[in-house]
């Protein structure tokens, strides 16, 4: 086999390869023969055709195949004997692929670059540093008070902040349609759960008040049938309730899963919980500045292979989550490029500490993060064995904790800085957060979620 290897600019390469003549015929003969003593051909018994009509029968086909397993074998014998490190897969050029002269051919492909990383004691990093105050406790408390209030009815008129309990019938060109009466709709005045004309529409009502109202079904709603439709809701009030935030008592602490020890062992959970959440907030933050800092200070010269893999992952990704099936709707690849070109970098760099380093895969911290992930399933364990059995799960989860461990290891030799913050500034939680925008994200009715789906007539 001859190989001739040229550089054709940057990571990029070009290597030749010829594979005599010779080799390929007696390697398209002797399948040729392991056919023959198989093959069912019309007129001969199986494994008795002659030599020559199994030749002329399969003889293009069998070819066809040697040569493309000859080049994908050459082509990894070439780079193994030059050390060579391909990026991705090569684009071939054939050449010469006659069956009376050599099989010739030219791989056009990217190496992975030669990677340095400076001493880890340049890189710059804020931790932020905060404790759980008994003021945070209270306001956290405060705020699992707002996520289950307590409705009393009333004989007064609705209002914003009240919830209003109605049955309603919708008519479409004065008709009916499948899904248009609905009971017990529940929705809560001033949060934007409903369409605006019903919420507006039911300001005011009293109990027992029978309403009609004007509306346009939004053209987004999941019931083509009455997408962007005009209608009208028949409005029956059932109830107008008043909302109130419960008391901090023993049936709060049961509703959040505190059986024994009263307000000292709800103040220690909600104190617990906040503190791990404080934890995993301060560890983001130190590792996105981290990995930030790396990327910085370690210029990589990056295969335009690996980071064209890259936007397309980011596309597809981002295609799922926005529910798009299209491959012609897919966002433009140029937003992705700068996120493309980091996780290429980090990938390499990370991968050049492990290596450098001799790191193995923290056993505990693997079993921990298979654990987290499994907690949630309704049958953790039968999850762990089904993601201990998927090879490619396992190996994403084996690459996070390796990045951890590198993370770790960087933290250990930078120079750090601390930052004092509050358990606020760093969570984002607010201890005067609006009362309306909270019930929105935080929605305590029965059905939750639900109601927006039922007022606007699914």
């Amino acid at each position: 086999m001859e190989v001739s290897l040229s550089d054709t600019g940057g990571l990029s390469r070009r290597l030749e390869v010829a594979v005599p003549a010779t080799e390929v015929d007696r390697e398209v003969q002797q399948r040729l023969k392991r056919l023959s003593r198989t093959a069912r051909l019309k007129g001969f018994r199986p494994g008795k055709a002659p030599l020559a009509v199994i030749t002329k029968q399969f003889g293009e086909q069998v070819r066809a195949e040697v040569v493309s397993d000859l080049m994908r074998t050459s082509f990894a014998q070439a780079v193994n004997e030059r050390n060579l490190r391909p990026a991705a897969g090569p684009r071939i050029e054939p050449i010469a692929l006659g069956p009376s002269s050599d099989l010739k051919y030219a791989a056009h492909f990217e190496v992975l670059p030669e990677v340095k990383v400076n001493p880890p004691e340049d890189l710059a990093v804020e931790r932020p540093s905060a404790t759980v105050t008994d003021a945070d406790v209270d306001a956290m408390i405060e705020n699992m008070r707002q996520q289950r209030p307590v409705f009393t009815p009333v004989e007064r008129a609705a209002r914003d902040g009240d919830r209003v309990v109605l049955d309603y019938q919708a008519l479409i060109g004065g008709k009916s349609f499948d899904g248009a009466e609905l009971s017990d709709v529940r929705v809560i005045l001033g949060t934007r759960q409903a369409m605006p004309e019903l919420e507006q529409g039911l300001k005011g009502v009293r109990a027992g008040e029978q309403r009609k109202i004007d509306v346009v079904f939004p053209a987004s709603h999941p019931n083509k049938k009455v997408a962007g439709q005009s209608a009208e809701l028949h409005l029956s009030i059932k109830a107008v309730e008043e909302q109130s935030l419960p008391e901090v008592d023993e049936e709060f602490f049961r509703a959040y899963g505190v059986e024994q020890g009263g307000l000292t062992e709800m103040r220690a959970e909600v104190r617990a919980s906040m503190e791990r959440e404080l934890a995993e907030v301060i560890r983001g933050r130190v590792r996105v500045q981290v990995l930030d800092a790396l990327y910085r200070h370690n210029p990589v010269d990056l295969p335009q292979a690996l980071i064209d893999q890259q936007v397309q992952q980011l596309q597809i990704d981002t295609a799922r989550r926005m529910g798009v099936r299209e491959v012609s709707r897919l966002p433009a690849r140029e937003a992705f490029l700068e996120p493309a070109r980091r996780r290429v970098a980090l990938g390499l760099l990370v991968g050049h500490i492990v290596q450098a380093q001799g790191m193995q895969v923290d056993r505990e911290r693997l079993q921990a993060r298979v654990t987290d992930l499994v907690e949630s399933y309704p049958n953790p364990e039968e999850a762990r064995r089904a993601y201990q059995q998927n090879q490619d799960a396992m190996r994403q989860i084996e690459s996070g904790v390796l990045e951890d461990q590198v993370v770790d290891w960087l933290v250990e030799r930078a120079r750090i800085t601390e930052r004092p913050m509050t358990f606020a500034e760093l969570t984002g939680f607010g201890r005067h957060e609006n009362e309306h925008e909270h019930q929105h994200e935080h929605d305590p009715t029965p059905g939750g979620g639900h109601e927006q789906q039922e007022a606007d007539g699914t």
